[in-house]
């Protein structure tokens, strides 16, 4: 089901939600201040994310920036303004936007995308590397800045980048932050590709067309099952696989899938 493109929204929006056919493009855009967190952009995010999860006309996700920045994590600007008024919202804004933003990143039941268009630090590297596929220029890079500012870790990087790269490189990426180049991401694991800024765009759509064309479904299944298999057992793991296949083999594309396999065809995907 291909959806209209919506109204062209304003400018002046710090995030704004772009749709060509089943591909939703979250886009964070304060490219004046490199799309820095602060909370009205956060509130958007929030809000934008929650829309597009839950919108089933919507089978594929991307996360990017407007500007030469992805995202350089909180505002810092504001930080230091709650900061020095000891206003208790500088600490309630984990659980209330970072959390659930990197939650419905993880767990929404579509495929993600971040197409890195320039650097990630802090927050903004964690929600990059909350996605499944992360498309990255040749001139970005990722900066895991916390403990520059003599902070812990937040937005989920403590769970996601050792998943990625492993325990002892984490713990290096984040006790000795550096912007770590496309080349040395690509290297480690931390991107999916590393293309040239003239090609992002066709290379994000693309790569979001096939996964929006593919058994959303089945994709959401296999996230879950992942994501749930990260942090328990294999019996568990198993019990919670053969959920996943019982849902799945219930579905419109399964059935789909074994017929066009029978008349030697190209299986056309619904989604359900």
């Amino acid at each position: 089901m291909t959806q209209s493109p919506a109204a062209p929204q304003p400018p002046h929006l710090p995030v704004v939600v772009e749709r060509e056919g089943a591909v939703a493009t979250v886009r964070l855009n304060r490219p004046e201040a490199m799309n820095s967190l602060d909370s009205p952009t956060k509130e958007a995010l929030l809000a934008a994310l929650t829309e597009v999860a839950a919108d089933p006309t919507v089978r594929c996700v991307v996360l990017t920036g407007s500007g030469r920045a992805f995202c350089v994590g909180q505002d810092l600007k504001e930080h230091i303004r709650l900061q020095q008024s000891d206003d208790p919202s500088l600490w309630e804004t984990v659980p209330k936007h970072y959390n659930p933003i990197v939650e419905l990143l993880t767990t929404m039941n579509k495929p993600v995308v971040a197409a890195v268009n320039g650097v990630a630090a802090g927050a903004g590297a964690a929600f990059a590397m909350a996605a499944d596929f992360r498309v990255m220029v040749d001139t970005a890079g990722f900066n895991l800045a916390f403990a520059g500012i003599a902070l812990s870790c937040d937005s989920g990087s403590s769970w996601s980048l050792q998943r990625l790269v492993g325990p002892a490189r984490a713990k290096e990426l984040l006790l000795l932050p550096r912007t770590v180049p496309a080349d040395e991401c690509l290297s480690l694991g931390l991107v999916t590709r590393v293309v040239a800024a003239a090609d992002l765009d066709a290379a994000v759509l693309e790569l979001a067309t096939t996964l929006a064309d593919g058994p959303t479904l089945a994709y959401g299944s296999i996230r879950q099952a992942v994501a749930f298999a990260a942090g328990h057992g294999l019996g568990e793991s198993l019990e919670r696989e053969g959920e996943y296949m019982a849902l799945t083999g219930a579905s419109a594309d399964h059935k789909a899938a074994v017929a066009a396999f029978l008349a030697k065809e190209k299986p056309v995907f619904t989604g359900e």
